[in-house]
């Protein structure tokens, strides 16, 4: 009797360790993959948008100051991307769409920014935007020209570009949410449009209400 139940409280003291690890292991269940457990992080962390000067599809330069004020929502795209990144583009249109046109320019801009500055210059840029109905000013797509620019709000933002030699890239791929002073609240599932559509709807009727 005594040994079933020393082994009964061995099983037990064993699932809890096992328990302790994988919990602490998943940061807490919310994390089961590398890329949530980064994700969440970074949400966590809430970075500031860095000090960079954008380039747009109109040649016109400035920094995120232009959209002070303002929610930003956010895609890092290359216009040379044949898989990934149009289909992103393609959500980002659709999510926008979803957005009362009250709220868009008012509270919300679009902003697709180009980690490929030297193919994706304005003329190239403008040429993309058209390929998803974007207008150059409620959505806009730009570049960063400055590498350690790039660099710097790559890093912030947890976007891991890596050049595969031939002229493309691997990279992750998500939704960005900036607040009015430039801080990142969220980062998003680009493939979940309507649960995407729905927290930027909450986000804006509830500042409304609170206006």
């Amino acid at each position: 009797m005594k040994k079933i139940q020393r082994t009964t409280l061995s099983s037990i003291i064993v699932l809890l360790f096992g328990f302790t690890i994988f919990f602490i292991g998943t940061d807490g269940f919310k994390a089961f993959t590398a890329e949530t457990a980064r994700v969440n992080a970074l949400i966590d962390a809430k970075p500031s948008f860095p000090q960079v000067t954008l380039e747009d599809s109109n040649g016109r330069t400035y920094t995120l100051s232009e959209f002070e004020g303002k929610y930003v929502f956010i895609t890092f795209i290359y216009t040379s991307c044949g898989t990934v990144c149009p289909m992103m583009e393609l959500n980002m249109r659709d999510v926008l769409h979803g957005i009362p046109s009250t709220y868009i320019g008012k509270d919300i801009i679009f902003l697709s920014i180009s980690f490929d500055p030297e193919r994706d210059d304005p003329e190239t840029l403008d040429a993309y935007k058209d390929y998803f109905s974007a207008d150059g000013e409620l959505w806009r797509m730009a570049r960063v020209n400055n590498a350690e620019e790039l660099d710097a709000l790559l890093e912030t933002f947890g976007v891991i570009v890596i050049p595969d030699g031939s002229g493309d890239f691997s990279h992750n791929s998500a939704f960005y949410l900036v607040d009015q002073s430039g801080i990142l609240i969220d980062v998003m599932d680009y493939t979940d449009v309507d649960t995407a559509t729905k927290k930027l709807l909450d986000l804006l009727e509830n500042e409304t209400e609170e206006k």
